[in-house]
């Protein structure tokens, strides 16, 4: 007592079935994200003015921080958000695979952004100790000690910058 409309219908889910299976198999498994550049000097200076852009934001978030505008929760969870997108920035360097000509540029380069993402790291640090009411002079010494990752930083961007093709 079947009929034709249920046979068809069961035939069509199998169908189904039997093809998404076979598409999911021939997909692949560890499919990883390949980053193709093929003018460096272009791409050095998107990541530069990436840099640049959080750099100033970073700059008046801490100094809101340091004015009592925002919260010290508050900075850390900016903070936190562009420590990672540093660290983005220096996986898409890395994953460009510089020719010859602009590696040392682009070592340069990667280690001001690691430069000053350390320094990013340690304003967390300074955020936590506002938070938890150290003193004034203890924290004024700190920043004092890590605005040296920020010269870090400008310096190998400098050193990037000379040693451009």
């Amino acid at each position: 007592m079947t009929s034709k409309k249920g046979i068809s219908l069961t035939i069509g889910v199998l169908a189904a079935i039997t093809i998404a299976s076979f598409v999911f198999w021939f997909l692949p498994q560890n499919s990883q994200m390949t980053i193709v550049v093929s003018d460096f000097e272009s791409h050095l200076d998107g990541v530069k003015n990436i840099h640049g852009a959080i750099s100033e934001a970073v700059d008046i978030e801490f100094q809101n921080l340091l004015e009592g505008n925002i919260s010290p929760e508050e900075y850390i969870d900016q903070a936190e958000r562009t420590s990672e997108q540093i660290n983005s920035q220096i996986i898409q360097l890395v994953k460009s695979k510089a020719t010859e000509e602009w590696h040392e540029s682009y070592i340069n380069y990667i280690e001001s952004l690691k430069q000053y993402n350390t320094y990013v790291r340690e304003t967390i640090v300074a955020a936590t100790m506002i938070e938890e009411d150290a003193e004034s002079a203890e924290i004024d010494e700190f920043i004092t000690k890590i605005n040296q990752f920020k010269e870090n930083s400008e310096s190998h961007i400098f050193k990037s910058d000379n040693t451009r093709p």
